[in-house]
């Protein structure tokens, strides 16, 4: 039998669906099957796993934003141009797969070295960010200490709220769904205007 694409992308959507709602540890592959129309055979005929699934899942979320990121963060853009290029793209891809920061933290305590072969594999080179960003930063006169201090601080600044959403929404918001999601929705620009202020450009 030969895979179709489009039978892999209607798996990969239904899962989505099913990770949204049951959260990694919680979804089962007959339940990715069902909401895929498809039977568990089938499924596990394109996917071994649960952990191969949501690999290939992780792996399309962070193809969509490591080209984008690399060629902002080592292009000839301003500093503003890059930092506020990098948080709009991190929220947007986050916002659109929920379940990663989920995952994320899952990973870090179970298998942290899976995490960091899966970024290894997107394409990412540290050091080249990093130069790129210590060159232009040296240039609008900003002093960092060590540059990895900001990316860290942008993570954290974009991925704690998705991560934390069901303490945050549930002890600020009261539990209102419709007030956090524009709470989410105010982030990109938030940050911005933060890390700007604060490293003065």
């Amino acid at each position: 039998m030969v895979k179709s694409k489009e039978t892999e992308s209607h798996i990969h959507d239904a899962a989505r669906s099913v990770f949204l709602a049951k959260g990694y540890d919680g979804a089962r592959m007959q339940e990715i099957a069902d909401e895929a129309g498809i039977n568990k055979a089938l499924l596990h005929y394109y996917f071994r796993s649960k952990d191969k699934l949501f690999e290939s899942i992780f792996q399309e979320a962070f193809s969509k934003i490591v080209p984008q990121l690399f060629t902002l963060l080592t292009g000839s853009f301003t500093l503003r141009e890059k930092l506020g290029g990098f948080i709009e793209n991190y929220i947007r891809v986050i916002a659109e797969n929920p379940f990663v920061p989920g995952f994320i933290l899952h990973e870090m305590n179970r298998n942290p070295d899976r995490i960091v072969s899966m970024l290894s594999a997107s394409g990412i080179q540290p050091a080249m960010i990093l130069g790129a960003l210590s060159q232009e930063l040296e240039k609008n006169n900003v002093y960092v200490p060590d540059p990895r201090h900001l990316i860290v601080n942008l993570l954290a600044l974009c991925l704690f709220p998705f991560a934390g959403r069901p303490i945050i929404q549930g002890f600020l918001f009261g539990g209102d769904k419709e007030a956090y999601e524009v709470f989410l929705s105010e982030r990109a620009e938030i940050i911005k205007e933060f890390v700007f202020k604060s490293l003065g450009i």
